[in-house]
């Protein structure tokens, strides 16, 4: 039994401060700088009015004028929507995460926890501790469907050949959750098909022909075939954060960076793991945040290298950042030194290397992680003394 987990508007009600923030309010995600101009999740009222998500942002403003427009917090989502998923793995839960405000989970294998699926679903609501849709179902896509049929703090359990009758009569913009289906909603309204039934009972053949891969897909879904879960990998993640003052952008904004890479490195916890996939995030000056995840070719443990593939990225600031922050999401395998490729003479560079290396962890064994600092330029023009160097952790 697959239980889903539905968080309506996620990134609306983060953005707007809660669910509170909605009620009878014209709202939605602005779009990003840069980006296509569409609005993302909007609230009731503003559907009420006509507006939807991925609109034409001038297309939103004639159909609600009054419509309030709110800076995307990718940085918030992030973190709340993991607070979540850890969470929910407090109970036993293996999720695997569709987006943010969709997961599921097996409830079968909980039930030495916690008895029934009734009471493993209980304890999913008890440690979300917020209003959540939940449904469960043979399959993932049985489970979306009740979940998103569910209007009070009950689910809906769907079990048996019961589950495929009431699929039939769901509407076929249930397709439109899926990433792999969500073309045929369009195209099959234009064709007078209404319902999941009715498309089921076209024919895997005839979809085929007409939707191609995506027809198929869907009459899988309908008939109960999909895989088994994808769930997450429990990692340990670690981040550094740093206000940036005055350099909030141009080079002042790399050296910060730097700072940032070099405390990541110097943290206890990495255990001398080399860094595979990380999150440069920012919190903007303007307003909202910014978030891009950077997976590197090749596992990287030397600052300077980390640096220069993360320097690039930052060109992709659509403003000037108030905060920086660097989030380790996956580490590789532990490595020995990492060398330059060009040196004059390795074999005294590696010596001095390590003997400075075996200096430096002595000193913090005895007088704790912050015994060696060596002093960064950060902003030399600033007014502020402070933010003129900033120490960080001496590369050991």
């Amino acid at each position: 039994m697959v239980v889903c987990v539905y968080l309506p508007r996620f990134e609306l009600v983060v953005a707007a401060g809660g669910p509170q923030a909605l009620s009878g309010r014209a709202l939605a995600v602005a779009p990003q700088v840069g980006s296509e101009q569409r609005v993302g999740e909007v609230s009731g009222a503003a559907e009420a009015r006509g507006v939807a998500r991925g609109m034409v942002l001038g297309e939103a403003l004639a159909r609600c004028p009054d419509l309030l427009l709110l800076p995307a917090d990718p940085m918030g989502v992030a973190d709340t929507w993991e607070a979540l998923l850890r969470a929910l793995e407090s109970i036993g839960a293996a999720v695997e995460q569709a987006r943010p405000g969709l997961a599921y989970f097996e409830a079968g294998e909980l039930r030495g926890l916690h008895g029934t699926d009734a009471a493993t679903i209980a304890a999913a609501r008890r440690a979300l501790d917020r209003p959540a849709r939940m449904g469960a179902g043979p399959t993932r896509f049985f489970a979306l469907a009740a979940a998103l049929a569910v209007r009070s703090r009950r689910p809906l359990v769907l079990d048996g050949k019961d589950a495929r009758r009431w699929l039939a009569g769901r509407p076929v913009g249930l397709l439109g959750f899926r990433e792999e289906t969500e073309e045929l909603v369009e195209p099959l309204g234009r064709l007078g098909v209404r319902t999941l039934g009715e498309l089921r009972e076209l024919g895997r053949p005839e979809l085929a022909d007409r939707f191609g891969a995506a027809g198929v897909f869907a009459h899988r879904l309908l008939s109960g075939e999909e895989g088994s879960l994808r769930t997450r990998p429990i990692e340990e993640r670690l981040q550094e954060t740093l206000g940036v003052g005055d350099a909030s952008s141009g080079v002042a904004l790399e050296r910060v960076l730097g700072v940032l890479v070099e405390r990541l490195l110097a943290r206890p916890e990495r255990r001398g793991r080399t860094l595979s996939v990380v999150t440069l995030s920012a919190r903007l000056l303007a307003g909202g945040a910014w978030r891009e995840r950077v997976v590197f070719r090749q596992a990287l443990s030397d600052s300077k290298r980390i640096g220069l593939a993360l320097a690039v990225r930052l060109l992709l600031l659509p403003a000037p950042a108030a905060a920086l922050r660097l989030t380790v999401e996956r580490f590789g395998p532990v490595a020995g030194e990492q060398r330059t490729l060009f040196d004059k003479d390795p074999a005294h560079s590696a010596a001095r290397v390590a003997r400075l290396r075996e200096a430096i962890a002595q000193v913090r064994a005895v007088a704790g992680p912050d015994a060696a600092l060596r002093a960064v330029c950060v902003d030399p023009d600033s007014r502020v003394p402070e933010r003129r160097v900033v120490l960080a952790p001496f590369p050991g």
